[in-house]
């Protein structure tokens, strides 16, 4: 056999592993579900009701002021309304109905509170105040089976718990492993219980980690770092495997990890920014949530440089975005060889 056989045989042989490894990730594509508004910018958190209907909370840096707006879409992204959120900062973060109340809370990241919405007229009440005044940073909302609420506080590093009325509001956990001097500069971030409800999982987002909290008789035990290496861990769900579902807002991708923690999907990608000047497939994906065998995505498209800060990968395509949109990706995870 000749050199140039051997090295062509040796090249095909290469090539069909390199084959068979790129093959791995099945990326199931992020197609556009909905685009905001005109007026409405940057959607971070989101939710959904019984109806299958999608409830968006935008985080609108370009307003110099309040209110904030969650803008309402079908299940087949048709916009229904757009909510005035009555007395909130423009800077709205997490989203969620409350499992044994059915009350809407959302967080004004501005003005360091939790406030019920009413889901038709955006009329508001108060939920829950974060301690620490400017120097508190609530986040995302999370529920036990007893309905209490947890918030995580990404600048003090903290998960702070009321009851399912709201009220005064009480450290529930603290640790450094909650807290981050990293990019982008947010500590404990998304969460969610497993479904014993023997652990909370919280996304710490400047050091790409999720962390695990035992939880034992409702009380808090030593944080631990779960897992690492997750570009910008953000939004986060466990479903009913138990699986973990984590935005990666700076991979432009959602990474699913089985109960062990090892990584059993990367769904998405960033394909561009159309003509509309709105990105095409996942760009600084936040939040998501699972409705209708979707699992539904903010893309905040956020330029940290607005803050001042250095930017990020994503800075110079999210600059470029002039109308902002939610993605969803079907809510199934694909084989992988070897799993």
């Amino acid at each position: 056999m000749s050199l140039s056989h051997t090295f062509k045989g040796a090249l095909l042989a290469l090539l069909a592993v390199c084959s068979v490894q790129a093959q791995a990730w099945i990326r199931s594509p992020a197609t556009t579900f909905a685009a905001l508004p005109v007026g409405t910018a940057h959607p971070e958190g989101i939710t959904a009701d019984a109806q299958g209907n999608v409830y968006v909370a935008d985080f609108d840096v370009s307003k110099g002021a309040g209110p904030g707006n969650i803008i309402v879409f079908d299940r087949s992204g048709k916009l229904l309304r757009k909510l005035d959120v009555a007395g909130s900062s423009a800077l709205l973060l997490g989203i969620a109905f409350h499992p044994l109340t059915g009350a809407l809370l959302v967080i004004d990241f501005g003005n360091q509170q939790v406030l019920t919405v009413n889901p038709q007229t955006g009329a508001t009440a108060p939920f829950a105040s974060i301690q620490g005044g400017a120097a508190a940073g609530p986040n995302a909302l999370a529920f036990d089976a007893l309905g209490d609420v947890y918030i995580s506080d990404s600048f003090q590093g903290k998960i702070w718990k009321t009851s399912s009325a709201g009220g005064a509001v009480v450290e529930w956990a603290s640790d450094p492993l909650l807290a981050t001097s990293g990019v982008p500069p947010f500590g404990a971030n998304g969460m969610a219980f497993n479904q014993a409800g023997t652990a909370l999982f919280v996304a710490n987002t400047g050091n790409d980690t999720v962390v695990r909290i035992p939880v034992a008789g409702g009380v808090a035990g030593t944080p631990e770092v779960f897992v690492n290496s997750i570009n910008g861990a953000d939004g986060l769900l466990v479903d009913g495997d138990d699986n973990l579902w984590v935005a990666a807002n700076q991979a432009d991708e959602i990474v699913v990890l089985n109960p062990s923690g090892k990584v059993i999907a990367k769904l998405g990608d960033f394909d561009g920014i159309d003509s509309r000047g709105s990105p095409r497939g996942l760009l600084f994906p936040a939040s998501l949530v699972l409705s209708d065998g979707f699992v539904y995505v903010t893309n905040l498209s956020l330029d940290l440089r607005l803050f001042g800060l250095p930017q990020t990968v994503d800075s110079q395509w999210a600059a470029t975005v002039t109308r902002h949109t939610v993605a969803r990706i079907k809510a199934h995870i694909p084989s992988v060889q070897g799993r």
